[in-house]
């Protein structure tokens, strides 16, 4: 699982992605693996880590360490640091990808389901960038990719309740610590995708609806990855990144004709938003 010398590590260029198993964040840790990074790898299924592990070990040389954490668990991101400091690793790129939807009304799922939700999607963000930032800051380089959702920038749906609210936080979050960072060299952006290629609707139960979409609504996370590396590459001070044409039309339509865009968000929402 990646385990090198202390000494070795520290020399080495390290990026951190949760939700590392599968999709988008998958796609991270080989583009990033490509540029040279070592990766640490987090999500809650080892097998599924190994696998990306041993793929970046074949394809690229990568070392990895595998992390297997459940980020609805309060002292998960703890227990990330202080895996980080055993292993003398400090990181210079970290990618906040882990979520997941919550599908139903708000008043459907009890209301731990819902704390978990919040813990994963907002809580545990934060508290890894806190924790992880002062380092960055320290040394005058990084680069933090919070992973939000065209739907925190569009029209919210009945449904799905606090999905688009947690993304809308995010890519506020992601503003203000830009901005706050914009002198010590620490680059911070919110990825905004549409739909993407991953299993993130089989996870939650949503597959065969989502199926119904048209294929011109689906991106692949090849590209999404690709356009927020490269737009963090660049000295430009984007912070909010919008992958593909269709949506970046759609934000612009929500933004100048909000009641047009509402009718089409509506009429995509019926695929996968379950409301019962």
């Amino acid at each position: 699982m990646g385990q090198e010398s202390t000494a070795t590590n520290n020399q080495k260029s390290w990026a951190l992605v949760t939700g590392a198993s599968a999709g988008i964040g998958a796609e991270f840790c080989r583009q990033l693996a490509a540029q040279g990074y070592q990766l640490v790898l987090v999500a809650r299924r080892a097998e599924k880590l190994q696998t990306v592990a041993d793929e970046l070990k074949d394809s690229y040389g990568t070392s990895s360490i595998i992390i297997t954490a459940d980020l609805s668990q309060k002292n998960a991101c703890v227990a990330i640091v202080e895996r980080l400091k055993q292993e003398n690793i400090a990181i210079e790129y970290l990618v906040n990808n882990a979520g997941y939807g919550l599908p139903g009304s708000f008043h459907v799922p009890d209301w731990q389901e819902h704390a978990d939700f919040i813990q994963v999607m907002m809580t545990a963000v934060c508290e890894l960038t806190w924790r992880l930032l002062p380092g960055m800051q320290e040394r005058g380089r990084g680069f933090i990719v919070n992973v939000a959702s065209v739907a925190g920038l569009i029209s919210s749906s009945a449904g799905h309740t606090l999905y688009g609210a947690s993304k809308s936080f995010l890519i506020k979050f992601s503003e203000s610590l830009a901005l706050e960072n914009a002198d010590d060299g620490v680059k911070v952006c919110a990825l905004c995708p549409g739909f993407t290629y991953s299993d993130f609707h089989d996870v939650n139960g949503t597959r065969e609806m989502i199926s119904q979409l048209p294929g011109y609504l689906w991106l692949e996370a090849k590209d999404v990855v690709a356009d927020t590396i490269e737009v963090m590459a660049a000295d430009k001070g984007k912070t909010v990144v919008i992958p593909g044409r269709q949506y970046k039309l759609l934000v612009l339509t929500n933004r100048y004709l909000p009641w047009l865009a509402k009718i089409f968000t509506n009429r995509a929402n019926r695929h996968f938003r379950v409301t019962e």
